[in-house]
């Protein structure tokens, strides 16, 4: 598809009359809002914001292109993904689309396929497709039982060295935490120490939890690691480890950075329980990372059943506590999430719908750019400042409906001043991988 527009060909110049989320801004002082967006002038100068200026103030011997009202918005932050197993569902398929038919799977597909040539292979695709869509930054989490761990980190390693300059990746070790008192667990925090990791981990209704948790907290702090768990993903009121997380954490003293992801059972408790998990959710300082589409998929999925509720978590209820919350892709195209493209834009559309995250939405562009990103300890990205890089998107789309209502493909994805190439990867690509 062509773009929309043609940026000027010069070192410097301007995005006149751009529409641009008051919340990505940096500093909004000055500008009136409408709707949460405000109208300006953004100038350009050898890569990075010269400056940003009331719509129609720039310089008039600056080269300009009229955004005639179009948004600009800084570049993404995914920060819950899994591009280790993303895109085997063509050589592995969840035949129910259970939750236990994706474990059971994904499990298979690993056993058999998973070697370092396989695990980059599927990687680069994934971050080629997160790039063209405009992220800048992305987090994964790895599945890390024994032997993967340790091919599957190298393989991280490797990417992120090749992506840096285009997008900034973390990574999270995924394990079960029953077990944690295995000599396996100190070897992983060695190996999370030496690749700059996190600890993660899916936490279980287990009769010791409270000291498996104590166990994670404590090493993680001993040894500076952050930590990113995987909560809750079930539509059983009896599993809710949420609260002993946040308990756990103020427990132990940890000074780290702790987030949790889907917490689905959250939204099957009664008021009080509810009330009583937020408030120590937001004691703790934990931060929560919502799932919407690939909840949707794998929540209240029963044969011949038309699913009773969405599968997502509290997310109203969790800001409005001051909880920080945002929203990711997830899994993309395995056992997990059949679908996906890596793409901000239909996660934030499909969150909205989901979540409803409208009426306003004046805030809402904040749970994949600043929110996000301020999880993930870069609060420099996220936001359009005056001195910093120019990693814009520009979209043909000026107001929210029009924002929300198309995909945006058309979208013109700009670093460091320049518009990049937007072409997708071919799935043909993976053919080779796929005939196994």
């Amino acid at each position: 598809m062509a773009d929309f527009m043609t940026l000027p060909n010069a070192p410097s110049f301007a995005l006149s009359r751009a529409t641009i989320p008051t919340i990505c801004l940096a500093d909004a002082s000055g500008f009136a809002a409408r709707e949460g967006l405000v109208s300006a002038d953004i100038v350009v100068t050898d890569g990075k914001i010269g400056a940003i200026l009331p719509a129609g103030t720039a310089p008039t011997a600056l080269p300009a292109a009229d955004m005639r009202d179009r948004m600009v918005w800084p570049t993404f932050t995914d920060m819950h993904t899994h591009i280790d197993k993303g895109h085997i569902w063509e050589r592995r398929r969840n035949p129910d689309g259970t939750f236990m038919g994706a474990l059971e799977n994904v499990m298979a597909d690993r056993q058999a396929n998973w070697s370092a040539g396989d695990v980059a292979a599927r990687m680069e695709f994934s971050l080629k497709s997160a790039y063209a869509h405009g992220t800048g930054l992305l987090r994964t989490h790895i599945d890390s039982l024994p032997p993967q761990h340790d091919i599957s980190f190298e393989v991280f390693s490797d990417m992120r060295a090749k992506w840096a300059g285009r997008i900034e990746l973390q990574a999270v070790a995924l394990f079960a935490i029953d077990m944690i008192f295995e000599p396996f667990f100190d070897d992983l925090i060695a190996l999370l120490k030496s690749h700059n990791g996190l600890v993660g981990g899916v936490t279980q209704m287990l009769p010791d939890l409270n000291a498996r948790l104590d166990r994670l907290f404590q090493a993680a702090g001993d040894n500076g690691l952050d930590i990113d768990l995987h909560v809750d993903e079930t539509e059983d009121r009896e599993v809710l480890t949420l609260g002993r997380i946040a308990e756990a954490k103020l427990r132990n003293g940890y000074e780290g950075s702790v987030t949790v992801g889907h917490c689905c059972s959250l939204a099957r408790q009664d008021e009080e329980t509810t009330k009583r998990t937020i408030d120590l959710v937001a004691e703790a300082g934990l931060s929560v990372v919502s799932l919407p589409m690939c909840n949707m998929y794998l929540q209240d999925r029963h044969e011949g059943r038309t699913p009773r509720w969405r599968g997502v978590t509290l997310f109203k209820e969790l800001a409005a506590a001051g909880v920080k919350t945002a929203v990711a892709s997830d899994n993309t195209r395995d056992p997990f999430y059949a679908y996906g493209d890596l793409d901000p834009v239909e996660v934030i559309r499909e969150a909205v719908r989901i979540l409803q995250l409208d009426h306003p939405l004046d805030d809402t562009a904040r749970i994949i750019t600043r929110t996000p990103a301020e999880i993930l300890g870069r609060t420099e990205r996220g936001v359009i400042a005056a001195g910093g890089p120019a990693d814009l998107v520009l979209f043909s789309a000026r107001r929210w409906s029009e924002f929300l209502s198309r995909p945006q493909a058309d979208r013109i994805v700009m670093r460091n001043g320049m518009g990049i190439d937007r072409s997708l990867p071919d799935y043909r690509e993976l053919d080779p991988l796929m005939d196994k």
